[in-house]
């Protein structure tokens, strides 16, 4: 059974909520969770622009909504996020976008700080790492699948970083944008036509 119960999903928000929660933290200079340094605001303004752009010029691809329609049962996506997280802006709006195609798809939010239970529940090596995708049957709350927090050759990039850090967290994560700038959500895209592939026989 998934440790997401019909109470944690009371608890949800939509991604459109999510974004308009941005925005007005953006106004006020603030951000989500207990964080609230200049540095994680700043984050939060910089991922408010960088999800403005997704969302106006990510396209999908013809294979995915080839994969969209095969899925035949109603699920939920709950992706576990904060407003500071630059993985957060990189992945979130492609996600949106995909669940977007399908009206099987419904997509929810949850604040990993506000939900340190489930996030605990899916850690990645340890980490409480974000975006964490949790794909639930919608009857039933039987997991399906799950994704995050990356597209595998951005977490690549993460473990050789750790491994052998021979640069700055900031040289690190400008080397990561810089890869998704180039990406332009066309991994993670490719990997959720897996994902859904695996939807429909699990």
């Amino acid at each position: 059974m998934t440790t997401l119960t019909r109470e944690h999903l009371a608890q949800t928000m939509s991604y459109e909520e999510f974004r308009e929660l941005m925005r007005r933290l953006v106004a006020q200079s603030r951000t989500t969770g207990p964080e609230q340094t200049p540095q994680q605001i700043d984050f939060t303004k910089l991922n408010d622009r960088r999800m403005k752009r997704l969302e106006e010029n990510t396209e999908l691809l013809p294979v995915l909504r080839q994969a969209l329609a095969g899925l035949s049962t109603r699920v939920i996506w709950v992706a576990l996020v904060e407003a500071w997280c630059g993985d957060v802006a990189q992945n979130l709006p492609v996600i949106a976008r995909i669940a977007g195609a399908s009206p099987r798809i419904e997509l929810r939010i949850l604040l990993r700080d506000d939900h340190p239970d489930i996030m605990d529940a899916y850690r990645t090596n340890g980490a409480r790492a974000i975006p964490r995708l949790i794909c639930l049957d919608a009857a039933t709350l039987k997991e399906r699948c799950t994704w995050g927090p990356r597209p595998e050759p951005a977490q690549n990039l993460a473990r050789e970083w750790k491994a052998a850090p021979n640069q700055t967290k900031d040289e690190f994560h400008k080397k990561l944008h810089l890869w998704y700038g180039r990406d332009r959500g066309e991994t993670l895209q490719r990997e959720f036509v897996t994902l859904l592939n695996q939807m429909r026989v699990s």
